[in-house]
């Protein structure tokens, strides 16, 4: 596997490829997705070869998004499947990231130690303290692509829904992110009662 190639080769085309309408789903998110996958392979003790379908799934997990919007994950697949190949990857492998680019797909249902670590990874922005810019570059990019107008006072709902039922699956995420998502879910829960915004 030429990690370093593949690597190369979809990052430069969503540098140069994405739509620059995609203020959520940009090159800097799959970054930030990446930095996450090793931060927490480091800390759950995940081996090299394993480490290499993570990060390589990390990459590729949005690069869907080139293409189309809705249903990204899945025309995320295709690009790995028609690309991976010529990077060394065999079928067994691309099987593997397939899979775990998948299973990003809300509502995330990990079945194995790496799944958790993408899924943690994805959405690892939720206990961060950058959240409340995350969310409303979320919004926005909901907007623009007609998936859902919402006034604040409905997009404060959508995100106690989404809080109070999210989880992270690996120690290491439960350990460093929950607190601080606990803490913006009853922000936004006080910042919700506030007549200002109804």
């Amino acid at each position: 596997m030429d990690f370093n190639a593949a690597s190369g080769y979809i990052l430069h085309r969503l540098q140069n490829e994405l739509s620059p309408s995609l203020c959520y789903h940009c090159i800097e998110h799959t970054l930030d997705v990446l930095e996450a996958s090793r931060r927490l392979a480091d800390s759950e003790k995940i081996d090299v070869e394993d480490r290499i379908l993570l990060e390589t799934a990390s990459l590729y997990h949005d690069a869907g998004m080139l293409n189309q919007y809705k249903d990204h994950e899945s025309a995320s697949v295709l690009i790995a499947r028609e690309t991976l190949p010529g990077f060394g990857y065999t079928a067994s492998d691309i099987d593997h990231i397939c899979e775990l680019i998948m299973v990003t797909q809300l509502p995330q249902r990990p079945y194995n130690h790496l799944e958790q670590i993408i899924c943690d990874a994805d959405l690892d922005y939720l206990g961060r303290e950058d959240f409340f810019i995350h969310s409303f570059k979320l919004k926005l990019e909901w907007e623009l692509y007609g998936v859902r107008v919402t006034t604040l006072a409905e997009w404060f709902d959508i995100q106690i829904n989404f809080l109070s039922h999210h989880k992270y699956f690996t120690n290491s995420a439960i350990l460093l992110r929950n607190d601080q998502k606990l803490k913006h879910l009853e922000e936004i829960k006080q910042l919700a009662s506030k007549d200002v915004i109804k």
